[in-house]
């Protein structure tokens, strides 16, 4: 778990997600922010670059998918079209922002957009107000992938999904729980023995020959 800002972004039970969308984020700007990482399983500068126009239709709409640019993601190699979830659809409906703004969550005086330190001290107040730890802007994207692996859902339609053009470094993401090991060792009673004939030791070898006579000496 991420302490201090070392190690890995924890990953987000459903109970504190519901703890952090409805006591920890303050405002419907941070709430939609925050879904539209989960939601995508988006890195936190993919979101806050995220644009107006590739939420909404020029009637305000959400639309039915989110197009994450190649311009803004890890590497640049390739835009990923992620289909809009009830849930994001929800937060962006109730969202709503200025159409004339370029971006979906602009910067301080509507100029530019969030930068992802902003978003990450926002993260950081939410979360300390509500006693969470180890949480970071990355949590909602490891929570995200987690879940579909958990679904079993197929990697490459998660990396699909993730943007990972290399399956190890999908791997990197993904929490194995304890009860998911317990599961799989449980997985090998399959294999068991158990309630087959009993296995006995080999017993030795019995000499049954007849000793040769002994001779006395002449």
């Amino acid at each position: 778990m991420k302490r201090e800002r070392h190690g890995k972004a924890k990953i987000l039970t459903p109970e504190e997600i519901y703890l952090l969308f409805n006591q920890g984020l303050k405002t419907q700007r941070d709430r939609t922010l925050f879904g539209f990482c989960l939601y995508t399983a988006c890195r936190i500068n993919e979101a806050v670059t995220q644009l107006t126009a590739d939420a909404y239709d020029r009637l305000g709409t959400v639309r039915p998918y989110m197009t994450i640019r190649k311009g803004n993601s890890k590497g640049k190699l390739a835009s990923r079209t992620i289909p809009t979830s009830e849930d994001l659809r929800h937060l962006l409906g109730q969202y709503r922002p200025n159409s004339e703004n370029e971006y979906l969550f602009p910067g301080r005086w509507n100029k530019g957009h969030l930068h992802p330190d902003s978003a990450s001290l926002i993260l950081r107040k939410a979360c300390r107000s509500i006693g969470l730890e180890g949480v970071s802007t990355h949590s909602f994207r490891r929570t995200a992938l987690t879940q579909m692996s958990d679904a079993n859902i197929p990697f490459r339609v998660i990396a699909e999904i993730s943007g990972h053009h290399n399956l190890t470094q999908l791997h990197a993401y993904l929490e194995v729980k304890p009860d998911q090991v317990k599961g799989a060792i449980a997985s090998l009673s399959s294999l068991s023995y158990i309630g087959k004939s009993s296995f006995r030791d080999p017993q030795p070898l019995q000499d049954n020959s007849t000793p040769s006579p002994t001779h006395p000496h002449s």
